[in-house]
């Protein structure tokens, strides 16, 4: 839509950037909030979090980098140019996961608790950020003659332009701010350390795998479609990894509950 706020001499601002830090400090804030009510230490929740922004920078958009690799074959520099779009989620929320145990670990911190404590702030990130990517025209939607399917004009923008288009970036929004007010609801009735973060986890991937299904831009696919206008052929990277995130989430809130119920009996 808009992927230029306002320039200033010869400074641009993005959209795209201005919303991302947003949904990054809005998430730290709640984080930390949360960890004073819990009994953490705010200062190494906010430590975590700077982690996580930046591994998450970098894995999702090497993620992105990986799969669309031909778009930046003529230009490599591109790469670097991460104000203008293009970060893959999943990548950097493997990342970002991988940091995580690290520090954790390293700070002998709760996995679980803190997994939990974040959980929501993720989904509440995921929210603000994709209207970021809405704003910058990446992610967007296959062609679509549905009442609100929306045109961008934009020539800075990435998406295609003068065409309508299924939203897919507020479609993915809609489901962080959706899965962000399960999560807040759901957190007085937990049962078990990690029971929050694999709900997010699990939602997330249920919702990440139908927005695909409306997916427009290149962004590979294990098992290619027909058409981009298929609903029913062709397997995204993305939905192969939501599949695998849907059974991981299951299988852990399993096992944490059974862990938990033998240390109660204990």
């Amino acid at each position: 839509m808009h992927p230029i706020l306002f320039k200033i001499g010869p400074i641009t601002i993005y959209t795209y950037g201005v919303l991302i830090a947003a949904a990054f400090f809005l998430g730290l804030a709640l984080a930390v909030r949360q960890a004073r009510i819990e009994g953490e230490e705010p200062q190494k929740i906010m430590d975590l979090g700077f982690y996580i922004l930046i591994s998450a920078i970098v894995g999702s958009r090497l993620l992105y980098v990986i799969v669309d690799y031909k778009e930046y074959l003529s230009d490599p520099l591109r790469i670097f140019k991460v104000w203008e779009g293009g970060l893959a989620f999943y990548g950097g929320f493997i990342m970002a996961a991988a940091v995580v145990i690290i520090y954790l670990r390293n700070h002998k911190m709760n996995i679980w608790k803190v997994g939990d404590l974040f959980a929501p702030s993720i989904a509440i990130g995921q929210g603000v950020g994709r209207l970021g990517c809405f704003f910058a025209g990446c992610c967007y939607g296959r062609e679509s003659d549905v009442p609100w399917a929306i045109v961008f004009k934009d020539p800075h923008t990435l998406a295609p332009m003068g065409v309508h288009l299924h939203p897919t970036q507020l479609y993915d929004s809609v489901n962080g701010f959706i899965i962000f007010s399960i999560l807040i609801i759901f957190r007085r009735f937990k049962k078990f350390d990690g029971q929050l973060f694999w709900t997010y986890t699990l939602l997330y991937a249920i919702g990440r795998f139908i927005v695909e299904i409306f997916r427009g831009d290149e962004r590979g696919f294990l098992i290619e479609p027909d058409s981009f206008a298929s609903l029913t052929t062709g397997l995204s990277t993305s939905q192969f990894i939501a599949i695998l995130l849907f059974a991981v989430s299951i299988i852990m809130m399993i096992k944490l509950k059974r862990i938990k119920g033998v240390r109660d009996k204990d």
